[in-house]
């Protein structure tokens, strides 16, 4: 629905140069409909927030976002990027596996469940010698799993540490379930954040694997390099270009196109969000209209926020005149 640029909550308050990094990646692989603006957008890089406002107000229209029912109220979530330390083989302390796609994944649709993987003879053959490298924590596992690439700090045979990224490279094809909420389901807990689960499982750690095959999808990897430049930016989203910590978010393709300028509102309670952010990511479940999953950023803190963020949330996309 069209809006006026004074419905924006915070618009004259938000450090837009913070968001023209991501705005700029998205210029890599511009939606046909922002491709004429990329000229200037690489330009205003290093422009007052001044001039960049009145750019946008000149060249922009804002249109605020509706379900198709009328509600402009949705709900804002929040992933991350893991840092997790790693071994290239298998250790006494490192024991859980991180898994290339196997050979004959697209044969088999779907592909075995992550209870299958973990016990059928026929499942551990066909992954047989695709460990990108081991983890001490299934938990962590599972949250790699759940935010789709991490990054890990990996021990090599020779004693040497490097930090690599590991991609998103394909699922089992089964259907994605929250292990928070079987938990939440079946009574065994109120606090289902990952604080939470973590709790429950140090007192119940016999039920680990009831836990985690509850979710039958199974996510593998691809191994990049993370060096230099490329440390400072997230993993590549579905737009195909790196994500901006707290400039970037996870949108509903079917009702906002990827790279497009997106005013994010969300009054709370974790945290009052009102700033430019880039739809350049999806998710599985980030279905409907009025939907974000917003990315924190990598490491401990950024998990924290991630684990605990969900909150209402209004949308408006910034289109051409």
């Amino acid at each position: 629905m069209p809006a006026s640029w004074d419905e924006l909550p915070g618009f004259q308050d938000d450090a837009l140069f913070e968001a023209w990094n991501a705005w700029v990646k998205s210029c890599e692989r511009p939606a046909p409909a922002f491709a004429a603006l990329c000229g200037d957008i690489r330009q205003l890089s290093i422009a007052a927030p001044e001039e960049q406002r009145a750019w946008m107000q000149a060249r922009l229209q804002p249109y605020r976002v509706e379900s198709s029912d009328g509600n402009a109220e949705g709900l804002l979530t929040a992933y991350y990027e893991p840092v997790i330390p790693a071994s290239r083989l298998p250790t006494p302390q490192f024991t859980v596996p991180l898994y290339r796609a196997p050979a004959g994944l697209g044969a088999r649709k779907p592909w075995f469940t992550r209870q299958q993987i973990d016990t059928l003879p026929e499942a551990r053959a066909a992954l047989a010698g695709r460990e990108i490298a081991w983890i001490a924590d299934p938990v962590e596992a599972m949250v790699l799993h759940i935010q789709g690439s991490g990054r890990l700090r990996v021990a090599e045979p020779d004693g040497t540490q490097r930090l690599v990224r590991l991609a998103y490279a394909g699922t089992n094809d089964q259907p994605y379930r929250s292990i928070g909420s079987w938990l939440l389901s079946t009574g065994q807990t109120r606090d289902a954040t990952w604080p939470g689960i973590r709790a429950w499982l140090a007192q119940n750690p016999q039920r680990l694997n009831e836990l985690m095959w509850a979710n039958p999808r199974y996510v593998f990897f691809r191994e990049e390099p993370l060096e230099g430049l490329d440390a400072s930016f997230g993993p590549r989203g579905a737009q195909g270009v790196e994500l901006t910590p707290g400039r970037s978010i996870a949108v509903d393709r079917q009702s906002i196109p990827y790279g497009t300028p997106v005013w994010m509102a969300s009054p709370g309670p974790q945290r009052v969000l009102q700033r430019l952010v880039l739809a350049q990511d999806t998710g599985s479940a980030i279905v409907g209209a009025v939907r974000a999953d917003y990315f924190t950023g990598w490491g401990a803190d950024a998990g924290e926020v991630a684990g605990r963020l969900k909150q209402n949330l209004r949308l408006w996309v910034l289109w051409p005149k």
